[in-house]
This record gives structure tokens, C-alpha cells and sequence, in this order.
């Protein structure tokens, strides 16, 4: 057997040792995420009963997401308004301090191609979608109920989007057979700040078909079953 001591390696050498650095990258990175994962120990946050998930479903996962709502211009009975656009929001989530922020996952629209039985039939053009940037496995929500911002602790910002409690109607698995996303029962989006539709710009026909995008800021808790229940197998990843 011999050994390759030559001190200055060839670029074949270096090809090498440069994918080994981006691997090590990666699985640093990849194991930082479910050491905080772990870390998070979380209760759930006093909230309305109107959008607090029912008995039986603990918080694991906290992120807050920073991103926009966009809204495009549309006819009405009496000229015009901004209406949600469809092809929003869009937004990252965040956890840590200061200094040591992670990126958790990201948030947008898309078509829940994996249903499950709350579901509806038939299913909405698209559903706010959550996706992991640890696995890539996501979850699709509904809205279930919203309350007013300004209107309790847990949604203190008049004048910003509502706080909703949104139900899983969907999940996938990750390219690699990931499922942290896959676990969710509910939603909750809370203390948001900003996102709501601008006040002037949407009156008249001639406004019709301008957008806009709102900049925005939510915690999102996400929620799973406190214990597997009969019947049911429930995977848990990580946590």
C-alpha cells in the first residue's frame, strides 16, 4: 500500500478535498438545524378559543416569517378593490437570536398534490404551503377561523393582516424521505405585523389589474398530535 505525501495535492486532489468541505458544510449545517429542533421547547400561546387548535395537539415547531401579501386590483360592484392575488404570499422562516439565525423553512401557494381527508372536494385552485429547508417535506393548510389584528394579546397590531388557525389538508414527504412537515395537525399565525392591502391605489376602472406586494411579519406555530391515536401511525423526526 502506498500513500500520497506529496504536500501540494493535484487538482484532482483538490476537486476532492473541496466536495469534502461542501459535505461537511452541509451536514454541519444540516445538524445544527436538529439540534435546535430539539432545543425548542415550546407551549402554546394564549390565544382566542376561536383560533386555538382543539384538545389533543402540542406546539413543535415556531418560525417567524418575514415576506409579502401580494394583491392585485379587481372590478366590483362599485368600481374596484384589492383582492388577494393568487399567486401569494411568499415568505422565509426564521429562528434563533440575533446572530444566530436559521432559516427554517419557506412559505407560498401551490397545488396540494397529496390530500388527506380534510381535505376539500373539490380541492382550491392552490393552498398556502409550507415547505423545510432542513428535508423538503411540506404541508398544505386551509383556513379554519381568523380574528381581527388588534384584537387580542397574541394579534396586539391594528391595522395588519388577521390571525388564523389553519387546519393540515395535505403533506408530502421530501425527496430523501424527510416528514418533519408531515406530522402538522394545525396552524396558527400570530402577531403579525404589516401585510394588509394599501388603502389608496384601487377605486376606479381604470386602477384594474395593477398589483402590489405588502412587506409582512407572522409567527407561524405549527402543531401535531400530542400522542399517536388508535388507528393512526404518526411519524416524528428529529424532535
Amino acid at each position: 500500500m502506498s500513500y500520497n505525501l506529496d504536500p501540494h495535492p493535484g487538482k484532482d486532489d483538490r476537486v476532492l478535498l473541496a466536495l469534502l468541505a461542501g459535505l461537511l458544510a452541509t451536514l454541519a449545517w444540516a445538524f445544527g438545524l436538529v439540534s435546535w429542533a430539539s432545543a425548542q421547547k415550546l407551549s402554546p400561546a394564549a390565544t382566542p378559543a376561536a383560533i386555538t387548535p382543539p384538545p389533543g395537539n402540542r406546539p413543535f415547531l415556531l418560525g417567524h416569517a418575514v415576506g409579502t401579501q401580494g394583491y392585485t386590483c379587481l372590478p366590483t360592484s362599485t368600481g374596484a378593490s384589492w383582492t388577494v392575488s393568487g399567486s401569494r404570499p411568499e415568505a422565509t422562516l426564521f429562528t434563533g437570536k440575533p446572530g444566530h439565525v436559521r432559516q427554517i423553512m419557506t412559505h407560498f401557494l401551490s397545488v396540494t398534490t397529496n390530500p388527506n381527508e380534510f381535505a376539500p372536494d373539490p380541492l382550491p385552485f392552490a393552498n398556502p404551503t409550507w415547505q423545510s429547508s432542513s428535508d423538503s417535506s411540506k404541508v398544505w393548510g386551509r383556513t379554519l377561523r381568523s380574528i381581527p389584528s388588534g384584537s387580542d394579546g397574541s394579534c396586539p397590531h391594528a391595522g395588519a393582516i388577521g390571525c388564523l388557525l389553519l387546519q393540515a389538508i395535505g403533506s408530502a414527504t421530501g425527496p430523501g424521505g424527510g416528514a418533519i412537515m408531515t406530522q402538522t395537525t394545525f396552524i396558527q399565525r400570530l402577531n403579525t405585523q404589516g401585510g394588509s392591502a394599501p388603502a389608496e391605489g384601487c377605486s376606479v376602472t381604470s386602477d384594474i389589474g395593477k398589483q402590489v406586494l405588502v412587506p409582512y411579519s407572522a409567527n407561524y406555530f405549527f402543531f401535531r398530535r400530542s400522542k399517536a391515536l388508535p388507528g393512526k401511525r404518526i411519524r416524528y423526526e428529529f424532535f
